[in-house]
């Protein structure tokens, strides 16, 4: 078990009594007595229909037509039955069958059958309901139900008989109640934030369901403003669970707006900076860089989210309160991770890849990281949040942070969170008509005695990066008694190729998928190709090559590295 710090365990110990209260709330809201308050007089009909954003795919309904219900990367098939009397193929698959968002593809259809066949799913769940699933009835399940159900009244109700409509309304109603008794006990980070917009979207668009709008609204800022940060970063460092709530949150302002009344300034500005981080953790190929969580993902989903951006200004250097930086020159973007882990409750996807980057040269990704698995390879999930699977430097085969195992605080935050490294001191500088960024991280000091530090430096037109990595001590001298290894990775996208060039001089030839070619050139350590995994695509992990540095470390070593788009004898990316 790793050791904790006197601050960490008083930080549980507030974490668990924080839990405590909010369950003996929940408690208390729960109980008969008090439940009617958050029961509405007549929950009879559907006021508003909020705009589905989200992207779908009608070719949904012709796998369901074939008895297959896939979810989550995972398919079960259905052999004749409801999906809700089958053994689900795993609780991911689970949460999504509960939550309805599938209903949407649904309705893309336009076909009456499709229509029919979804309202008698939602009947089959109502009844099923009488022997209720744990899973069902969590917090965030809850929600996504409640606003899938919203989202879709137009197919849901709208020419049904009069029993159907009663039934689906009465047990919408009583989610709602369950929802407003339950919330706090979601975990912390977007599952409470969707519960919240969840209430507040039932509370204006379904009848008699607008007691305590006030109080929802203020719950929803307060935690608005404590989950997104002021550059709008998410407080849990995954840039993607921005996209999920930026397509929440539109369609609640716009439900503000139809019932007359004006939305909380924060929700637009919370739209506007997430918006912008969004745009500037973009690489080249339309994705968002794989850093703490930041698993497979669609280039037509950001683009649908970006499309309701104000403008296209050029991304900034830094976004101090999230930890990135990003040097942007011609063609190329390069985004590095310069921050510290999140707070260690929202620490559970956080990876160790401190001072790792990803490089995209035009639409194509030239180096990536490992990324995070999808919920049907979550068994390499250890393995990507390693300090292996990134663009970093990794000593003596362990990795920068830490892995936290205490049972109550697993618990609590739902996974294995993690903690460190520090970081020093973050420089973003120009030196002549190159982008520099400089940064540096503790990971290894009370280990090894020795800081990493590194050196990045894109040129002009992006056609060469410089990179200088350090190992030393936080100040004076250091010789250790027995030399550590250490292993500088360079993970190719599966679609690049390399082969060795000349040995002597530690060179290695990269070539694109496209025929675009690039030198790679180190000394000071033994320049190595070797076999790399990409966890973040939706077959599952894919293999690929990686460049790896390797050598030994006394105390005091520093790498020099650099990849050139000029190679002699190949296509290359230079100046014609």
């Amino acid at each position: 078990m790793t050791t904790l710090s006197l601050s960490e365990r008083l930080k549980i110990r507030a974490l668990s009594a924080r839990q405590s209260r909010r369950r003996a709330l929940t408690r208390t809201l729960s109980s008969p007595f008090l439940r009617w308050r958050y029961g509405g007089a007549a929950t009879d009909q559907i006021l508003i229909v909020p705009q589905e954003l989200r992207m779908a795919d009608p070719s949904f309904w012709q796998e369901y037509s074939e008895g297959y219900f896939g979810l989550a990367s995972h398919s079960a098939a259905l052999k004749g039955a409801s999906p809700f009397r089958v053994p689900p193929p795993s609780p991911s698959w689970a949460r999504e069958l509960h939550g309805f968002g599938w209903l949407r593809h649904f309705a893309a259809t336009e076909e009456e059958e499709a229509f029919d066949a979804a309202r008698a799913l939602v009947l089959d769940w109502i009844a099923v309901q009488r022997h209720p699933s744990a899973i069902a009835h969590e917090p965030a399940v809850i929600a996504r139900r409640v606003t899938s159900w919203i989202a879709q009244a137009n197919m849901l109700l709208e020419g049904t008989d009069a029993k159907t409509y009663a039934r689906i309304m009465a047990s919408l109603s009583a989610q709602l109640v369950a929802l407003n008794a339950t919330w706090r006990n979601a975990p912390d980070g977007v599952p409470r934030l969707n519960c919240l917009i969840a209430l507040v979207l039932s509370k204006l668009a379904v009848s008699g369901n607008e007691r305590n709008l006030k109080e929802a609204q203020c719950q929803l800022v307060a935690e608005l403003s404590r989950q997104i940060l002021p550059d709008g970063g998410h407080a849990s460092r995954n840039a993607s669970v921005l996209a999920d709530i930026v397509l929440n949150l539109l369609p609640l302002g716009q439900c503000f707006h139809a019932r007359g009344h004006t939305p909380p300034e924060e929700f637009a500005a919370t739209v506007r900076r997430a918006l912008a981080f969004l745009r500037f953790m973009r690489m080249g190929n339309g994705m968002l860089a794989r850093f703490n969580g930041v698993s497979v993902g669609s280039p037509a989903t950001l683009a649908t989210v970006l499309g309701y951006a104000d403008d296209e200004h050029t991304p900034a250097e830094e976004v101090e309160y999230s930890g990135y930086a990003r040097l942007e020159q011609g063609e190329t973007i390069l985004i590095a991770d310069v921050g510290s882990p999140p707070q260690i409750e929202l620490a559970t996807q956080a990876q160790a890849g401190c001072l790792s980057f990803e490089m995209s040269v035009g639409n194509k990704m030239l180096l990536v990281n490992g990324g995070t698995p999808g919920p049907a390879d979550e068994d390499w999930l250890a393995v990507s949040r390693a300090t292996a699977s990134h663009n970093t430097l990794c000593l003596s085969e362990t990795s920068s942070s830490r892995l936290v195992r205490h049972e109550k605080l697993e618990a609590i935050a739902g996974g294995l969170p993690i903690r460190g490294p520090e970081l020093a001191v973050v420089r973003l500088t120009r030196e002549g008509d190159s982008a520099v960024l400089a940064a540096g991280h503790d990971g290894y000091v009370k280990r090894f005695g020795l800081m990493h530090n590194r050196r990045l430096a894109l040129s002009k037109h992006g056609r060469r990066l410089d990179g200088i990595d350090r190992l030393e001590p936080p100040g004076g001298r250091l010789r250790l008694r027995q030399g550590a290894p250490f292993a500088i990775h360079f993970h190719l996208h599966p679609d690049c190729s390399a082969r060795t060039g000349d040995e002597e001089t530690g060179t290695c030839l990269i070539t694109m998928r496209d025929g675009l070619a690039f030198a790679f050139h180190a000394t000071g350590a033994d320049l190595m190709i070797e076999e790399s995994l990409f966890f973040a695509e939706s077959s599952g992990p894919r293999p690929g090559l990686q460049i790896v540095l390797r050598g030994v470390t006394f105390g005091e070593t520093e790498v020099r590295w650099s990849i050139d788009g000029r190679p002699e004898g190949g296509r290359g990316a230079g100046e014609a």
